[in-house]
């Protein structure tokens, strides 16, 4: 009975990095598939990452990993950006080859990597051609601005222009179409972008042949936009045609060649053909190593993707080394007090953790908290997603150790991750409020859909991770009485002592408290704490707590939006397993005051279930 008792409170989340869209979307939509993690930033967007539930465990206490694409948001945008022709040199301009929906968006506000200025050598000139490229310019200034509608009419224009100025099946012909095609692609108008890629390709083939750089290049683009689409049999036919031009043209060892390599082991990653992508992203890997360039942001973005791949695959070991290599290359060149290499040994302790190498992962946790908290304030989000991680291990450390562990060393470890998962709780319910003072607020920015969608997300993780840790303590523990002991009138001054638990010799006995609670009486000892603020106490003590903060976030609007579509599905998760917990530890929930609480959630559910049903 014990046995099994415990397996089923082994069964905690856990929270390695998956894919996640830079944009994070906890609900899955396709344009969300299509997006590319970015773990190096500090924003929300990189915390978000590493909060998909991959984590499982089976009845014999091992750890399993799954990942399943309709619950998790990833992999994918790249990129050659738009390139613009000159007959006197004929040169392709190329964009980094791993740029995300929410990169896109950025380079729109910053330096969009595909509408660059004309530098045209061509001996055609006349009123048309200088049209063409005052309008080219003019349409990425406007693009940059975010003036879209404006953007939009000068790129038509400049096609145009260009069609009028050079003849309709020129290159220059080819090349405005390829702007704007770009520029419906980072807009997400697919259908619009994919049919001007194929016109374009169509005129650069009669012009310098099926097998020109300059054709590899527009099919490459042509395959970003079929793999934004989930268009994968498509996407991978135009990376495969592309990685033979590059190949003949460029060489097998370019780093271009290598860039066509990994968006097509990400194709084939996603068409289930895993090992023929570990193999892809590796080689892709080796070429940049090889052009000396194996400490650049570029090939450590790919052996983090080549360590979740593998990760997926169960391959824990492969990925381990991987991992170590990626903290290694970052120690070097940032130094430990940097937020990537934190991140980088986070990632590297969770998969130590799926591994059981509980010691070395929570001794990696601690150092990453140390160095968030030095470089970051203390509540940040990406803090309070490193307590989490800590108090998941901490859970694990003593459900690992039940048979040499005694009484009192398991209750110390159980306060300490009942501590760390509160701290996290903290941090993330600040954001929420200060999210919720900004609706009353006009114009305010302070906190961003993002970091609410962030702190709620981390939230529902850290209420997940305390309901197992409450559970596991009163399995262990005994359940104990809550006692409040009022002082002499001169100590008041100093607040409450309050009395956690009384130790009851021999077999565990029921009490009747005053009201209609059953409480059972465990063995503990007797401990006396001193809390300074009298009256007030913000800590969590007990699931039952937990459940109606997870209630609260349905019913209150500031959180109600979230938790009906950003991270629908993390929340409804989140109240299942509580309600679930909460029952086990009161089988009779009529008796102790619980089963108002227990209908309402279920309610709760049973209106999220159908509000998904209507909505496909």
């Amino acid at each position: 009975m014990a046995a099994s008792c415990l397996r089923r409170l082994r069964r905690i989340p856990h929270l390695l990095l998956q894919p996640a869209a830079a944009t994070h979307c906890l609900f899955p939509t396709p344009a969300a598939k299509a997006a590319l993690v970015t773990e190096s930033c500090p924003s929300a967007e990189g915390l978000l990452s590493t909060l998909r539930p991959g984590f499982a465990s089976n009845g014999n206490f091992k750890h399993q990993w799954h990942h399943k694409l309709d619950s998790s948001v990833g992999a994918v945008l790249i990129g050659h950006a738009v390139f613009f022709l000159g007959l006197s040199n004929g040169s392709a301009f190329a964009q980094e080859d791993s740029v995300s929906p929410a990169a896109a968006s950025e380079h729109a506000e910053g330096n969009a990597p595909g509408l660059q200025r004309i530098e045209d050598g061509s001996v055609v000139s006349n009123e048309h051609t200088v049209k063409w490229r005052i309008y080219t310019d003019n349409g990425r200034e406007f693009f940059q601005k975010r003036q879209l509608d404006e953007a939009e009419k000068l790129f038509q224009a400049a096609l145009l222009e260009a069609k009028e100025g050079f003849g309709l099946r020129d290159p220059h012909v080819a090349s405005a179409l390829n702007n704007l095609a770009e520029f419906y692609r980072l807009k997400k108008e697919y259908e619009k972008a994919e049919l001007l890629y194929l016109e374009a390709i169509e005129i650069l083939e009669e012009s310098f042949g099926s097998d020109d750089i300059r054709v590899g290049t527009a099919v490459h683009s042509l395959g970003i936009c079929y793999h934004l689409q989930l268009k994968l049999a498509q996407a991978q036919t135009c990376y495969e045609r592309a990685l033979k031009i590059e190949g003949r043209v460029m060489g097998i060892g370019h780093p271009e060649y290598a860039g066509t390599m990994y968006l097509l082991a990400k194709v084939l990653s996603l068409q289930g053909k895993r090992k023929n992508a570990e193999c892809l992203a590796e080689e892709s890997i080796r070429i940049l190593e090889e052009a000396g360039l194996g400490d650049s942001p570029t090939c450590i973005q790919r052996m983090k993707y080549l360590s979740r791949e593998l990760i997926k695959s169960k391959r824990f070991a492969d990925a381990e080394i991987w991992q170590r290599k990626i903290l290694h290359v970052l120690e070097l060149s940032k130094g430990w007090d940097s937020l990537d290499t934190a991140i980088a040994a986070e990632l590297l302790s969770l998969n130590l953790e799926a591994m059981d190498k509980l010691k070395e992962s929570e001794e990696l946790l601690e150092r990453c908290l140390a160095v968030k908290k030095k470089v970051l304030p203390e509540d940040h989000l990406q803090v309070a997603l490193t307590l989490v991680h800590l108090a998941r291990i901490t859970l694990h450390k003593v459900l690992n150790d039940l048979e040499n562990a005694n009484s009192d060393v398991t209750a110390y470890y159980l306060a300490k991750a009942k501590q760390l998962s509160n701290d996290s709780i903290r941090i993330a319910e600040g954001k929420l409020n200060c999210s919720r003072k900004d609706q009353n607020k006009i114009n305010s920015t302070s906190t961003t859909d993002t970091d609410k969608i962030a702190a709620t997300a981390i939230l529902l993780q850290a209420l997940n991770v305390f309901g197992f840790i409450d559970v596991t303590a009163k399995r262990l523990l005994g359940q104990g009485l809550v006692l409040l002991l009022r002082l002499p009138l001169e100590h008041l001054k100093h607040g409450f002592f309050k009395i956690d638990a009384v130790h009851i010799p021999g077999t565990p006995r029921p009490f009747i408290w005053t009201g209609p609670n059953i409480i059972y009486v465990g063995y503990s000892t007797l401990q006396i704490h001193f809390k300074t603020k009298f009256g007030k106490e913000q800590d969590y003590k007990s699931i039952e707590d937990v459940l109606r903060k997870c209630i609260s976030l349905y019913k209150e609007p500031h959180t109600r939006r979230l938790v009906k579509k950003a991270v629908k599905q993390d929340y409804m998760m989140c109240l299942r397993k509580l309600i679930v917990l909460v029952q086990r530890i009161h089988p009779f929930p009529q008796m102790t005051g619980l089963q108002e609480l227990l209908v309402e959630a279920g309610q709760i559910i049973e209106e999220l279930a159908e509000e998904s049903t209507r909505n496909k």
